[in-house]
């Protein structure tokens, strides 16, 4: 009895901040289910080289030295993409910064706020106005039978549905970003570009470890999830994976919870 397939043959992948964490483990995830894949890094250029060689190295994986921090970085890392392998199936917006100490918002600085939206929300805005273009451009890919153009999914948080306190600036960009999928799946859907969103909770990452790990705060937030415990980044990266098969074809404008509960307890 043959099993069901998540494969992605014959796709692109551009994914963002995939040196690590979330990133990194969906870059393993899309290049096991077939697709070849360009990602982005900033700063941790050796931990992007060891995994584009684990991942099959140039012909397979490609890592991309690009900062997202304006709306005129996002062509440069579609351009890098389609340069590297001719076209662009999926993107997956997953880059983004968490300014981790506790700031109330009567101290927190211009510099900051201006700072977080723009790596979080207007990159974005220039990562999937030329994304959009590509996949338009080029038309669905001709392998296989799912007729979609192309798949966007964009990564937000359950800050962006329930916000945090001390952390306006970055809840405030992952909401956008929920309201920027429903929007962009309104406008998109009926022309085959699907778009959706997936929202983590507590997720065991470089960018986390600090606060997971202190006993006060890290027992606090366990003790808030049901499950238990946070993710690890493996089980955000399936179901990104999912939404960027054939068997969610009929998902647009959804905003997938993967967060232990956490949600339904906020």
């Amino acid at each position: 009895m043959a099993g069901v397939s998540l494969a992605l043959e014959g796709r692109v992948a551009l994914i963002t901040g995939g040196s690590r964490g979330i990133g990194a483990e969906t870059v393993r995830l899309f290049i096991e289910a077939g697709a070849r894949v360009v990602f982005t890094y900033r700063q941790a250029k050796e931990a992007a080289f060891a995994l584009m060689t684990q991942c099959g190295g140039p012909s397979r994986c490609v890592a991309i030295e690009q900062e997202l921090s304006k709306p005129a970085h996002g062509p440069l890392a579609v351009g890098a993409a389609v340069k590297a392998f001719g076209r662009l199936d999926i993107l997956v917006a997953n880059h983004g910064v968490w300014p981790s100490e506790d700031v109330p918002i009567e101290l927190m600085t211009e510099d900051q706020w201006r700072s977080t939206l723009a790596v979080n929300l207007d990159s974005v805005f220039g990562l999937v106005q030329a994304a959009v273009t590509q996949m338009e451009l080029q038309g669905p890919s001709p392998i296989g039978s799912d007729k979609v153009k192309g798949h966007i999914v964009l990564i937000s948080s359950t800050a962006g549905q329930r916000g945090e306190a001390h952390h306006a600036d970055y809840a405030v960009t992952k909401g956008a970003l929920i309201s920027l999928t429903k929007s962009l799946s309104s406008e998109l859907a009926h022309r085959g570009i699907l778009v959706n969103c997936v929202a983590p909770g507590w997720v065991v990452t470089d960018m986390s470890a600090s606060t997971l790990t202190d006993p006060i705060q890290g027992a606090k937030i366990s003790a808030g999830i049901p499950v238990g415990r946070a993710a690890t980044a493996r089980e955000i990266a399936g179901p990104v994976l999912f939404l960027c098969t054939p068997l969610a074809g009929f998902i647009s404008g959804e905003v997938l919870n993967v967060n232990g509960g956490a949600v339904l307890a906020g």
